[in-house]
């Protein structure tokens, strides 16, 4: 058994792998103070809720986005499973060919979904990420990764928004009755979701333009992170929803490091 971990901004994200297939996943909120004992507590509880045990797991692999909780993961995987995680990060091989102006300044999880985007349905793609950050990834047709955009987050919008107004709430991200807001709440819904799907469908067709200017309709889009689901249920502009992406990408990066 793999087990993939993506540490976010937000979440960790732990996927175990039977074959190419998610046996079960799980998340844990990110907190850089938590020390190694923390993590490996964490992990092997996480674990044991599907029935899980440490032997039944024989290889790791990690991204990862926020540095000072790498090294310390990194170590209670080692801790737990007896041996070293592959680490996402320069020199790893994954297929994709970076073409960005500081290839160091690209996430290893921006890489990793391009891996998973382009082994899975070819390209050119476009991947929309809905994390911490609403990130909006390219892959060309040849399997290289070009660049992307990156923008608020759904709940950064929402929680920066309460913090900066005297009389605007905190508000569910949901789907409002109609565009047109009767009440507060409705209003901030609708301009969470709706202003959200406006940005991402006019983003999509401009990453669609660039990459394939003779036939736009040709790209592949993929939406991923935690409200891919509830985003992609009002507009028609991803071919694929995958919130496990990353936990793919993960898998496919590491069999070709075996």
């Amino acid at each position: 058994m793999l087990l993939a971990v993506d540490i976010g901004n937000t979440n960790v994200t732990v996927g175990a792998f039977d074959g190419d297939r998610i046996a079960a996943r799980w998340s844990y909120a990110t907190d850089s103070r938590k020390t190694e004992d923390e993590h490996v507590l964490l992990i092997s509880g996480l674990l044991a809720t599907k029935g899980v045990r440490p032997g039944d797991v024989d290889a790791t692999v990690m991204c990862s986005v926020v540095p000072p909780l790498t090294r310390v993961i990194r170590k209670a995987l080692t801790d737990l499973f007896g041996s070293e995680p592959l680490l996402i990060g320069p020199g790893v091989r994954t297929g994709i060919r970076v073409n960005y102006d500081r290839t160091q300044d690209v996430g290893a999880d921006r890489v990793v979904d391009a891996v998973a985007a382009f082994n899975l349905y070819g390209g050119p793609d476009v991947i929309v990420d809905f994390g911490t950050a609403t990130v909006f990834d390219a892959v060309t047709v040849d399997g290289e990764y070009v660049g992307g955009a990156i923008s608020p987050g759904i709940n950064v919008a929402a929680e920066a928004l309460y913090q900066a107004t005297a009389q605007l709430r905190r508000v569910e991200i949901a789907a409002p009755p109609k565009a047109i807001g009767r009440t507060t709440v409705t209003s901030l819904q609708s301009g969470l979701l709706y202003g959200y799907v406006g940005l991402v469908e006019g983003m999509v067709k401009r990453f669609r333009d660039e990459l394939s200017p003779e036939d736009p309709a040709r790209c592949t889009v993929i939406a991923t992170g935690g409200l891919s689901t509830l985003i992609s249920g009002h507009t028609d502009v991803f071919t694929h929803v995958d919130p496990d992406l990353t936990l793919v990408g993960l898998r496919i990066v590491h069999e070709m490091s075996r």
